[in-house]
C-alpha cells in the first residue's frame, strides 16, 4: 500500500480500475471530478498539494496458475494447504480446490465447468484470482476483514476481525472463499508470503506460482452471487464507478 499525491494517482487509480493506459481527456477529467467529490464528502480541500494523500491498495505481486492438463488428481496441493496453514490435513477447507468434471443428469454440474454432455473427466484445479479493486469479497465483507498483505498484495482474511457472517463466501463468483466450522472463520489463499505450499507439493507441476494479471474477465464465474454492499460503502463506491 503507498500513499501518493499529484494528478499521476488519478492514472494509478484508472489503471486499477480497469481503464487500462488508454485513459482519454474525458475520462481522465471524469475521474478527476469524482475524486474531487469524494475527498469534499470527506471535509478534505479539494486541491492536489502535498497535504493531501490519496491511498491506492495497489494490486497483488503474484498468483496461483493452474493447468488441468497436467492435473493427476492427486490433491497433494489441498493436503499441503491444510497442514501448513492449518495444522491439519482437511481439504474442505482448502484454499485451493480439486475436483473432477463430470457432469451428472439432471443434479447438474459439479464445480467445475463443464464440457460436452457428460463433461471430460479432466481433474480442474480452482484457485483465487487475487482480484483486482473491487475485490468482490472484501468489498461484501462489513467488518473490513478483508485485507492486502504488505509484502505481497495477496488479498487475506484478518481472522481477529472476521465475525462468520460468510457474505464473503456468497459474494465470491468462483467460490473460492473457504469456512473453518471450527473456529466459524472464514478463510482465503494468500499466497502463504510469497511461497505458496500447494505450488511446492504438487509431483505434477500442474500449478505454478506467478506474477499477477487480471483474469477475472476470462474466467467465467462457477457460481451465482450474492453481493452484498454494506450501506456505509455503497457511497464511496458509488463516487468512483460510473458510467461513461
Amino acid at each position: 500500500m503507498e500513499i501518493e499525491k499529484g494528478p499521476d494517482l488519478i492514472l494509478r487509480a484508472a489503471d486499477a480500475a480497469g481503464f487500462g493506459a488508454g485513459v482519454s481527456r474525458r475520462k481522465f477529467l471524469i475521474l478527476s471530478a469524482f475524486a474531487a467529490t469524494g475527498l469534499a464528502a470527506l471535509n478534505i480541500p479539494a486541491s492536489w498539494g502535498d497535504d493531501v494523500p490519496l491511498i491506492i491498495v495497489d494490486n497483488a505481486k503474484g498468483m496461483i496458475l493452474a493447468d488441468p492438463s497436467r492435473c493427476v488428481g492427486c490433491r497433494r496441493c489441498e493436503l499441503a494447504c491444510t497442514e501448513f496453514n492449518d495444522g491439519r490435513a482437511q481439504p474442505t477447507l482448502a484454499r485451493i480446490k480439486v475436483d473432477r468434471n463430470f457432469h451428472f443428469g439432471p443434479a447438474g454440474p459439479t464445480a467445475s465447468p463443464t464440457q460436452g454432455a457428460w463433461g471430460n473427466g479432466v481433474f480442474v484445479q480452482d484457485t483465487c484470482r487475487q482480484c483486482p479493486h473491487p475485490v468482490p469479497c472484501a468489498t461484501a465483507c462489513p467488518e473490513n476483514a478483508i485485507k492486502a498483505a504488505p509484502e505481497t498484495g495477496a488479498r487475506f482474511v484478518d481472522t481477529t476481525v472476521c465475525i462468520g457472517c460468510r457474505l464473503c463466501q456468497r459474494a465470491c463468483p468462483w467460490n473460492m472463499i473457504s469456512f473453518d466450522e471450527e473456529k466459524e472463520k472464514a478463510t482465503k489463499c494468500f499466497l502463504c508470503q510469497g511461497a505458496p505450499k500447494c505450488v511446492e507439493a504438487c509431483p505434477a507441476e500442474a500449478i505454478r506460482y506467478v506474477p499477477w494479471r487480471d483474469l477475472t474477465h476470462e474466467i467465467p464465474p462457477r457460481v451465482a452471487t450474492l453481493s452484498v454492499v454494506p450501506p456505509e460503502k455503497v457511497k464511496s463506491c458509488l463516487e468512483c464507478h460510473v458510467s461513461d
